[in-house]
């Protein structure tokens, strides 16, 4: 999710009856970031990723 849309992202989780449901959020806007910005968002979502996976966070 980006961060422009993460109250939206909540209140759907929410709604379908998993609040709290963990997730990885990244930088908004996406179409308009360089492909540097992109990688790095796309490495510290596969670490956070990671972490909601192993029960971390």
């Amino acid at each position: 999710m980006t961060t422009k849309f993460v109250s939206a992202a909540e209140l759907m989780a929410r709604v379908l009856g998993a609040d709290g449901y963990p997730f990885v959020v990244i930088d908004h806007p996406v179409s308009s970031a360089t492909l540097e910005k992109l990688n790095e968002e796309a490495s510290k979502a596969v670490a956070a990723s990671v972490d909601i996976l192993l029960g971390v966070v």
